[in-house]
């Protein structure tokens, strides 16, 4: 494996792409509050590098209080059909308004009424009220420019451990876990 725990993370994420799976980026997120209670669902990564691993999120959403209580997460990412999981741990940081400003103009045109329309996580009567929500976003903006919300953006992981996961025959499984010391990472090999 790579002495490097960016560059191999690149590479095992461009091989689950090139494999044909739906969402090579799915990972699972996995938050506490701040009185420690865990919550895990699963997200789409949306930039990856040395300077941290990026999710986006409505800022009124459990996941993201977990986040600003507890500012400290794990992403675990599993491609079955390569045999493959990477474990990402540190602490977290709201990424900047402009970084959030330029992805969120990237999406497709529905996605961002979407993140308009939804009340994330809040209870919902019917799929109606989603749909009248919906229907009434897309009315406001009609053709023109819609601007990213007050309450979504993103945070950005930053990696004080990755581990990289591969499945062997009989349990003879490779494990590997780069830690960071100092601004340098040392890499170790751990039984299965």
């Amino acid at each position: 494996m790579s002495a490097d725990p960016f560059n191999l993370f690149a590479r095992w994420l461009a091989d689950a792409d090139e494999s044909g799976l739906a969402e090579p980026t799915a990972c699972a997120l996995a938050t506490a509050s701040a009185d420690g209670r865990p919550s895990c669902r699963m997200v789409l990564l949306k930039a990856h590098g040395p300077d941290g691993f990026v999710v986006y999120t409505n800022l009124d959403s459990p996941k993201a209080r977990d986040l600003k209580e507890n500012p400290r997460a794990e992403l675990c990412f599993y491609w079955m059909p390569l045999k493959r999981q990477v474990r990402v741990h540190g602490p977290v940081e709201p990424v900047e308004a402009a970084t959030a400003d330029a992805y969120f103009a990237s999406r497709p045109r529905l996605s961002r009424i979407g993140a308009w329309a939804s009340r994330q996580s809040e209870p919902m009567e019917s799929p109606l009220d989603l749909e009248k929500n919906v229907m009434a976003v897309a009315a406001r903006f009609g053709f023109g420019r819609i601007p990213r919300p007050d309450n979504w953006s993103g945070f950005r992981l930053l990696p004080d451990t990755l581990e990289f996961w591969m499945e062997k025959p009989f349990r003879q499984h490779h494990r590997v876990r780069f830690h960071r010391e100092n601004n340098s990472w040392t890499k170790q090999r751990l039984f299965p």
